[in-house]
């Protein structure tokens, strides 16, 4: 059986009154670890996904019941992982996590799901990756609590069906649409997880400062903010650069002039834009008189795997305007020829 690193955080309970803290300078470690909310109260924006999913945990409870099973999908880094740690955390239980692409066989799955105890939860990244021959040991195992062996071959052979614990599963995916029905279908919840409105960066961004004791003043924050590309990772991981340019630097204080030149060095514009996203842009545009153009196409002229080109840059580039998907291909709008011209000839 394959698992992700983040199986260290398995059972762990996490002092949410303790979340808030600021920790000195030298204790960086202790802090990175608690950036990642550990209650639905704690997370950030997402109002009604919380309140969906708590309203799922409080009516399981009254009931004596496990939760029914959610599926998370969007863009990555907006959540979905948090969400899944933060339900275990909500209902006392323990989490075991893994990823399509680990579960290469129907034995790994069946050794996870015996393995599980009583309102376990099971996040399952990337589950759109599972094999249609494991799918089919979690069809039962999701709607029955059962699981289906299938003993010897040919005609001889039996299927014996084991009795499982009742468990949570927790699927996330970036593309909902390789998911097949009959697995979408045993999901009582599929949540869309969105983009973070600048607000709710902000808010993100500020507690992230406040456990990171960073000294940034608002114009800064809302100027990571615009650069994150609606996304919490991608704000946390400039927020550590801005970071780390003014502790080099022996910055006392972070401004809009530290920021600035920390985006500059990382090559990411006002708007959030990085080289790969201008590069897009211009080939578009230079190359394919702006379109329409194929995804694949696209893809190989920039020696980007498709699935990349699709899960990860252009939903932004469409957020921003500047892309749009057709029947016929990707094609430039004008606002995004206007930015081509303007910025990257």
């Amino acid at each position: 059986m394959i698992e992700s690193s983040k199986e260290k955080n398995k059972g762990k309970k996490i002092d949410t009154k303790k979340s808030n803290v600021v920790v000195s300078n030298g204790d960086f470690e202790k802090a990175e670890q608690k950036i990642r909310p550990s209650r639905i109260d704690e997370m950030i924006g997402r109002r009604r996904e919380k309140k969906a999913i708590k309203m799922m945990i409080d009516s399981a409870r009254k009931r004596a019941e496990v939760m029914d099973h959610i599926l998370f999908y969007g863009p990555p880094g907006l959540g979905k992982t948090t969400f899944a740690l933060a339900i275990a955390n909500e209902i006392g239980s323990s989490i075991r996590i893994t990823s399509g692409p680990a579960i290469e066989r129907q034995g790994d799955l069946a050794a996870i799901l015996t393995n599980l105890k009583k309102n376990d939860v099971l996040f399952i990244d990337e589950i759109h990756r599972l094999s249609r021959v494991v799918e089919e040991i979690l069809y039962p195992a999701m709607e029955d609590r059962a699981l289906d062996i299938v003993m010897g071959k040919g005609p001889s052979a039996k299927t014996i069906r084991l009795s499982l614990e009742p468990f949570t599963l927790i699927g996330a995916t970036t593309q909902i649409g390789k998911i097949s029905s009959p697995m979408r279908d045993r999901f009582g919840l599929i949540q869309r997880l969105d983009f973070f409105e600048d607000e709710d960066m902000i808010e993100i961004l500020r507690r992230a400062c406040n456990l990171w004791s960073i000294n940034i003043d608002d114009k800064a924050l809302k100027t990571i903010s615009i650069g994150s590309r609606g996304t919490a990772r991608v704000g946390l991981r400039l927020l550590r650069r801005v970071r780390d340019y003014s502790q080099s630097n022996n910055l006392k204080e972070i401004n809009t002039d530290v920021v600035s030149k920390t985006m500059d060095i990382l090559g990411i514009d006002e708007i959030g834009l990085e080289s790969i996203d201008r590069e897009i842009l211009t080939v578009l545009f230079n190359n394919f008189s702006g379109g329409p153009v194929g995804a694949s196409t696209l893809a190989a002229s920039l020696s980007e795997d498709v699935s990349t080109l699709l899960d990860v840059y252009e939903p932004y580039l469409m957020k921003c305007g500047l892309l749009k998907r057709t029947s016929r291909g990707r094609v430039l709008t004008p606002k995004g020829i206007k930015y081509v011209q303007e910025v990257c000839l």
